[in-house]
């Protein structure tokens, strides 16, 4: 039969689809950790426990594989909804065992793996539903309806447990129930509006899997100019990764350590408020700007737009001090073209990623390789920030991170190209 949804609007499931994506992450990452932090235990018990789930992001290649060779893409994304939404309620119902952090702590386990299951899948339905005109004019919707998801965890849950008192498991419950609600209701929705994607051809033996999972990691390694596509990959996000929790702890941290001393509502105001609007419109307005001018002839231009508002950074941390601090609105101006600039220069890697990377046989599984590679980098980056920052002070850590960034835009500037850009992904096999 004929999918009826491929030829729907992508406006009508591109925004909830990649909702639906972000808002687990959030429960898992952020969510979990505001829970137990509510309920009296302590930092290291919490890092402890939760600190290694995020790994199940990092390791989709391993099964994205055999996802492309079952069912279709919706089927697999319908399917971890679904789930999910149902351990969201066991979390909710564990809460009042006597040892529901040890169980909570398992089911989230399982809660990453299905959230990254569903992660490749509609990866792959945006891939393969779409040419790379509507890639290109779309993927400022798609980062910025996975923002709005992180956002309804990091904010409405939680504001929901706030409401019926916080502390409380009671109130930890509702909050839960809340979210399993919200992933049914997507997932409900998903089952009229979600394309299907392309079916791989099904295996038929054993032996068959193993082939193609080896075709599929040879098949990568393989292609026209990776090394340098992958250096490209590698190196892009290493001033982000320097900055990803040393710019927050600047920000907060005292004038008489050299930081910018902002309360934690003016925080609140910069990340939740400003961070949010500049996030979403940098992406959307990254995205058009592509797919109106073409990636290849903007990638260094959005390459420097990634990495050069960072020298805001160096501006506040040169000019603070405890004589004169910054007013709260120079520090939002500056904070605002940061953010803006990475935003809107970052969706390029995404597409490079989709475009010129991942296409091919094994189109969604080479895509799902393509993040967990980008994502190694800043696993050191953010591990060494602190012990470099403390070593070297704001002022100096900040330029190091600026000079950091040289490489990533030698990589930009020398980033091949092997794919024409206005071809259509089925033409390279995918």
């Amino acid at each position: 039969m004929p999918d009826k949804t491929s030829k729907r609007n992508p406006l009508w499931w591109i925004p909830t689809a990649y909702i639906a994506e972000g808002i687990p992450f959030a429960m898992v990452i952020w969510v979990a950790a505001t829970m137990f932090k509510d309920l009296g235990h302590s930092d290291g018990e919490i890092t402890l426990a939760l600190g290694s789930i995020g790994i199940a992001w990092s390791l989709k290649p391993f099964w994205a594989a055999f996802l492309d060779m079952w069912k279709t893409k919706k089927f697999f994304v319908l399917t971890m909804e679904f789930l999910m939404a149902g351990l969201l309620v066991v979390l909710a119902l564990s809460l009042p065992l006597a040892n529901y952090f040890q169980v909570i702590v398992a089911v989230l386990w399982v809660f990453a793996f299905a959230s990254a299951t569903q992660d490749i899948c509609v990866d792959g339905v945006y891939l393969t539903s779409l040419d790379k005109k509507q890639q290109a004019a779309f993927v400022g919707v798609q980062g910025a309806s996975w923002g709005t998801g992180r956002l309804f965890g990091v904010f409405v849950v939680v504001a929901v447990a706030a409401k019926f008192g916080g502390g409380e498991k009671s109130s930890w419950m509702i909050a839960l129930c809340v979210a399993g609600a919200v992933m049914l209701a997507l997932g409900i929705y998903h089952i009229f509006m979600l394309p299907k994607g392309s079916l791989s051809e099904r295996p038929k033996s054993g032996n068959e899997i193993l082939e193609t999972l080896w075709d599929t990691l040879k098949d990568f390694f393989q292609k026209k100019s990776i090394i340098g596509m992958i250096i490209f990959i590698l190196l892009i996000r290493c001033s982000e990764g320097l900055l990803l929790v040393l710019g927050p702890l600047f920000l907060q941290a005292p004038l008489s350590e050299g930081g910018v001393g902002l309360t934690l509502g003016e925080k609140a105001t910069l990340d939740g408020v400003i961070g949010t609007i500049l996030g979403i419109s940098g992406g959307i307005l990254g995205g058009l700007f592509i797919s109106k001018f073409g990636l290849k002839k903007t990638f260094f231009f959005m390459a420097l737009c990634v990495n050069m508002p960072n020298v805001c950074y160096i501006i506040m941390s040169q000019t603070v001090s405890a004589e004169s601090p910054l007013a709260f609105s120079n520090v939002a101006v500056l904070y605002s073209i940061e953010k803006f600039g990475y935003s809107f220069g970052y969706v390029a890697t995404m597409l490079y990623m989709m475009q010129q990377v991942s296409p091919g046989r094994f189109h969604m599984t080479h895509y799902a390789f393509c993040t967990a590679i980008m994502n190694l980098v800043l696993v050191p980056t953010q591990a060494l920030s602190g012990v470099l920052s403390d070593h070297l002070g704001y002022k100096d850590y900040f330029i190091f991170v600026m000079i950091a960034t040289i490489p990533s835009l030698i990589a930009a500037k020398m980033a091949p190209f092997p794919l024409q850009e206005n071809s259509d992904p089925a033409e390279t096999g995918t």
